[in-house]
């Protein structure tokens, strides 16, 4: 819905620019008469909804692997499901925030920090219901669930500092420096690819039929996660000081945390190649996947690993809601 609403907003935008390039009528330069604010509000009426296009995926992929690694029923579901409603929704209110110090109204400003504030709000009720699977659960720490870990930490702090630059004030001291670099990367490259990660492992098994080697998984990703805050921690103290973005050179001062920075993003980088390697390998090497290596209750783990064309022998018939397992039951294994 998210894509059918915003979309057109952009391919609107992108016609109308070249209805000003090519019959020179005013819409956005202010040389013909047109507004370029204009062109920012409708750009980013479409550009911050489709932050949440990539978001919310990963947000789904892990309220689907933490019940199954906690042997959990996730907790408050109908709360996470329409948790994603009103991300969704609200997601579409707060485009401003992105232009505090572009000149648009004080009053426009002030309503537009409020509402990035209620956006907070449901993002936060899908933490604390993951955190809520989890406690007191039987957890198991397989790949897929350090990758989902991960996501939950960097995700929330993602969140948490999105607070400070909807907040007018801080925003005006914040905005284009390393602090807004840190928070978005915190959202869709610690939580979203961490996110991704899960997902491929979770559902490798399913779409290779192999397994891949469990230890190496484990170390990859907490590498990926110490990479990840490596490079981008010390980024959060550039940026409160003052570095600003897109700056090829910066002050001696600020030498020792973008060598931190960078020695992250070479750890990063490499804990993103294992899993390349170690998945390649399983494609030829790895030991034949079981239908449900997870022990799960989704639908898909009922089916052998990898489907058949059909996907299952008879129909399957659901007797039971989603994520149904028993407040805490030990796996038939452990990995």
């Amino acid at each position: 819905m998210i894509f059918v609403l915003a979309t057109p907003v952009l391919a609107i935008t992108l016609l109308l620019l070249a209805f000003e390039r090519i019959f020179h009528v005013g819409v956005f330069d202010p040389r013909l008469g047109g507004d370029p604010l204009l062109f920012q509000h409708m750009f980013w009426f479409y550009s911050h909804p489709a932050v949440y296009i990539m978001i919310l995926p990963g947000m789904g992929v892990v309220s689907e692997i933490i019940p199954v690694f906690s042997r959990k029923t996730l907790f408050g579901y109908k709360f996470v499901a329409w948790a994603s409603v009103s991300i969704a929704v609200i997601g579409f209110f707060v485009w401003g925030h992105h232009m505090f110090v572009s000149g648009q109204s004080a009053y426009a400003s002030v309503t537009f920090s409020l509402l990035s504030f209620f956006v907070a709000v449901p993002s936060a009720i899908k933490v604390f219901n993951w955190l809520g699977t989890l406690h007191k659960g039987y957890i198991h720490f397989d790949a897929p669930m350090l990758y989902a870990l991960g996501f939950i930490g960097l995700f929330a702090i993602g969140g948490l500092t999105g607070l400070f630059l909807a907040a007018l004030a801080a925003d005006i001291h914040l905005h284009d420096t390393y602090f807004v670099i840190v928070h978005f990367h915190y959202i869709m490259v610690g939580g979203m690819v961490s996110a991704y990660f899960a997902g491929l492992h979770y559902w490798w098994p399913k779409i290779s039929g192999r397994m891949y080697p469990e230890m190496l998984a484990r170390a990859a990703a907490l590498l990926m996660f110490l990479g990840f805050n490596l490079t981008f921690c010390p980024q959060f103290i550039l940026g409160y000081l003052g570095m600003p973005r897109r700056y090829h050179s910066y002050p001696p001062e600020f030498q020792v945390l973008n060598v931190l920075s960078s020695a992250g993003a070479s750890i990063l980088a490499f804990a993103y190649l294992v899993p390349l390697a170690y998945l390649t390998w399983s494609l030829l090497c790895g030991r034949r996947a079981l239908a449900n290596p997870w022990d799960a209750l989704g639908l898909e783990w009922q089916s052998p690993s990898p489907p058949f064309t059909e996907n299952f022998v008879v129909t399957p018939i659901i007797t039971e809601g989603p994520y149904a397992y028993p407040a805490v039951a030990e796996r038939p294994y452990d990995v």
